[in-house]
Order: C-alpha cells, then structure tokens, then sequence
C-alpha cells in the first residue's frame, strides 16, 4: 500500500533524519570545500602519470563524479579502484586516494596495503577509524572529515575534497568559482522543487517518484560526465528505497541493450525509463535518446521521463541532478512505508564477513 508523503508521514518513517542530511547537501559542499582548503599536503609534488582512487560504496561515488567532471580536463588517467587488489598500473608515479567514509572499510584497507608497497603518493580521507590510525601513525596526507553519518550522505566531502587537492596539486583547475554558483543551483532546487512542504504538482522529486512506485527504476544517461550521476542515481534507490534500478549509457545503450528491449514483454509494465538530460551532451548524443524514447514509447509501451540538469556551469549542472536523483529516492522510499537510512542487509553480510 502507498503511504502518503505528508510532512507527517515522512517525520514518522524518517527515524534517523535523512531528510536532514539531504536539506544540508549544498552546506556540506562549502564544508568539503573550507576543509580541503586548510589540509595539508605531505608529499612533494611531482609529476603523476596516473591516478587512483580506492574506495567502495559511498565512499567511491565522490571519486567516480571527480572524475566524469574531469573528463575534457584532466590530462592523467583516472580510474575508480573497488577491488581489493589495485591494478598492476599503480606504481610510484601514481597518485592514490584512500576513500573510506568509516576508515575500516576492508576493501580499501587491503588497496591501501598495495599503494605502500608500491610506493604511490596517497591522500587519506576519512572520517576516522583505522585509515587515521594508518596516516597518524605513517606520516601521510589525511583529510579529516565530520563522523556520525551513512557514508552515502557525505558524497559532498568525497566529490568536492578530492576537486580541491588535485588543483592543489596542479593537476585541475580551480573550481571555486564553479562551486559557489553550484551552491546557488542546489540552494534554489531545494526550497523551489525538492522540500517536503512542496506537493507533487510542483516537486520534481515526489512526482517522479509516484511514479516509480511498485516500478523498476531504468536509467539512462551519457556516459561522459554523467555515468557517475546514474551510478549514484541507482545506488540511491537501492539504498534508500530498498529498491532494485539498472542503468546503461549513450551511445553504448544504442549499440546492444536497445535491441533487448523486445522481451520479456509482459515484464515492460512493471518499468519506468527515466532518461537524464543536459544542454551540454553532444548533439548525436541528444538525438539517440529522442530516437530511443520513441521507440521505448510507442513500441513497447514503456513510460518514459526525461529530467533535466540545472545551473550553467558543468559542476552545478552533474549535482543537480544527483541532488533530485537522493530526493527521489528519499520520496520513494516513504511511499514503500520505509526508513531510508537503515541498510540491514549491508550490516548483516558484513556480520557473516567477520566470521568466516
């Protein structure tokens, strides 16, 4: 049965208040953004061939929309390790950023292992556990950020953090500028198109939704600068709404799964595709998916809702679009009768981890 998404309902459900932590997002950019500013870089500067980010979860989605942003800018590769092991690539010419929001996530503390050996240059962040005791101990680049939240909900800290360090460093540009009208943008989405107290007429986050509601969630965008929006999109909804999502993007979308699109059919009721669009995207990029919601639309029936970004410059454009992407996940996790924070089944198999 849907519940209602009254101020009521959602106080009821929200027992650990999510909904805080999602109205204080463009605070927590400014946040990230001061804290980056006062750390400390430990390390000589040199001149990286690669970097790598180690991370899972939460604590790897920050990195991954670092580097879609960075995609026409930086000129070293970036990749997203979530593995315990770092590829063969890593070396004493790579710069390695350890993320882990609790600092005891196994996995990166396993990759952090590896960086040493290799002798990369390493930037900590975390909001303590055994990452500090690591850095304290060593003598390593830490950045500190607040404890006493789900890691998925400090994405600011781990997009915006690792921006700062890497222009730091020589290696991107300033994204001040970019930043304070990104806060603007999400500032303005908040209070005109996300707060609870705005119904659904005029809430883009509620109506989308409605709409997902005993649904699963399809999502497309491109694949530059916005494959990290749709990970985190899809990541939200099963975290939050306790609800499976797939995604793909453009162009590869068009080169295989729009041909699956054709069984099972009885399955296509229960879909909703939500495509997410920007003024930006390349304009055979923008034409592929008008070709590929037609299709979706009128041969097999599937609904199809287009969300598109907002702001100017490319940063406020990809956060909001994360910033409606939490919020519709939020929603629907109400509708469902749901505490979005808790993640039970996350802690139940870490449980059954520490014992075998």
């Amino acid at each position: 049965m849907k519940k209602s998404l009254t101020p009521a309902s959602i106080k009821k459900l929200d027992k650990s208040n999510m909904l805080g932590l999602l109205m204080d997002f463009p605070l927590q950019c400014k946040q990230a953004y001061d804290i980056a500013k006062a750390s400390r870089i430990l390390f000589d500067k040199r001149d990286f061939t690669k970097i790598v980010f180690a991370g899972l979860g939460g604590s790897a989605i920050g990195a991954d929309l670092a580097r879609s942003y960075l995609y026409f800018e930086c000129k070293i590769p970036i990749s997203v390790c979530r593995e315990y092991e770092l590829p063969a690539y890593v070396d004493s010419s790579t710069l390695v950023f350890i993320s882990s929001y609790s600092g005891n996530t196994e996995e990166t503390l396993s990759a952090y292992q590896e960086a040493r050996k290799k002798g990369a240059s390493l930037v900590l962040v975390s909001s303590g556990g055994a990452v500090k005791e690591h850095a304290v101990k060593e003598g390593l680049t830490f950045i500190e950020i607040p404890q006493g939240m789900p890691p998925r909900c400090a994405l600011g800290y781990m997009t915006i953090i690792p921006l700062v360090v890497l222009n730091k460093l020589g290696i991107a540009k300033d994204i001040t500028g970019a930043l304070n009208d990104a806060i603007k943008v999400l500032e303005e989405l908040k209070e005109k198109n996300l707060n609870p107290r705005i119904g659904k007429k005029d809430n883009i986050a509620k109506y989308i939704a409605d709409k997902l509601f005993g649904k699963l969630a399809v999502i497309y965008s491109s694949s530059i600068h916005f494959d990290a929006v749709i990970t985190r999109f899809k990541g939200q909804l099963n975290e939050n709404a306790k609800s499976l999502a797939s995604t793909h993007v453009f162009p590869e979308m068009n080169h295989n799964e729009i041909t699956g699109w054709r069984n099972p059919k009885k399955l296509f009721k229960d879909f909703v595709v939500l495509i997410l669009k920007d003024k930006g995207m390349h304009p055979r990029i923008m034409a592929r998916m008008k070709i590929t919601a037609d299709i979706l639309r009128d041969d097999e029936g599937v609904p199809v809702l287009e969300i598109w970004s907002r702001g100017e410059n490319l940063l406020s454009r990809m956060l909001s679009l994360v910033y409606i992407g939490d919020f519709v996940s939020f929603y629907l996790a109400i509708l469902y009768g749901i505490d979005p924070t808790p993640v039970d089944r996350v802690t139940y198999l870490k449980k059954r981890l520490a014992q075998e």
